[in-house]
């Protein structure tokens, strides 16, 4: 089995990917490799953390959660996904609680060395930059889905998200999404989710398939 260095770790993430020799060897030095499993919290809403987690492998859920512990899914992350730029940036508490769904390695930057990086290196500044427009992008979406959508459209974007396009030029969701997982991601309730789901299998527009996975037909046409 091969051990991989801090420096070989950071050149596989595409938040680093710019740095030359001089700025990965440095980067190399101030990360910290950590494991976490399933379960286990990489970041606290409502807490403050000293560090920028990036996924090297593995899977985890972005959640809030209100008074009552009801939870909404905001977002999954993969590997070369990093959380907790924006606490780094302005010293404030986290807005959304990070878990790992599977058991997940991560580099850990201490939020000093961070903001260093953001000072010295425009591809890094320029790559936090992206990412955070990219989930103000996705929070006006879901804004927009929960003021304008009934739970049917909801759902239909949370499933075209989730879909990619294979070699056959068909939307496969690979990975199982569970009812209750789909509800917290619309904002409804797991019967009027379950409901809805079972409609569009019967209608065509949504065929589960043997791994858990779905098939989406979103053009399908039905007669009377």
């Amino acid at each position: 089995m091969v051990i991989l260095s801090n420096l070989d770790l950071i050149r596989r993430v595409p938040l680093f990917a710019m740095l030359n020799a001089a700025q990965a060897d440095w980067v190399a030095k101030a990360v910290q490799k950590r494991r976490f499993k399933r379960g286990e919290v990489l970041v606290q809403q409502g807490q403050k953390s000293d560090s920028l987690a990036i996924l090297l492998s593995g899977r985890a859920r972005v959640f809030t959660t209100d008074p009552r512990g009801r939870e909404v899914i905001l977002a999954t992350l993969q590997a070369g996904d990093f959380v907790g730029e924006m606490s780094m940036i302005d010293g404030k508490p986290h807005s959304a609680t990070v878990r790992a769904e599977a058991q997940a390695d991560a580099l850990l930057l201490g939020r000093s060395e961070f903001l260093r990086c953001l000072c010295e290196d425009f591809s890094i500044s320029q790559a936090v930059m992206e990412s955070l427009v990219h989930k103000l992008r996705h929070a006006y979406q879901k804004i927009e889905s929960l003021a304008l959508m009934d739970v049917y459209g909801r759902v239909a974007r949370v499933l075209m998200d989730a879909a990619v396009e294979d070699d056959q030029e068909q939307w496969i969701v690979r990975e199982k999404i569970s009812r209750q997982d789909l509800a917290k991601m619309v904002g409804a309730s797991r019967e009027m989710v379950s409901r809805v789901m079972k409609d569009l299998e019967q209608r065509g527009y949504v065929q589960t398939l043997a791994h858990g996975g779905m098939r989406i037909r979103p053009n399908q046409q039905h007669t009377a």
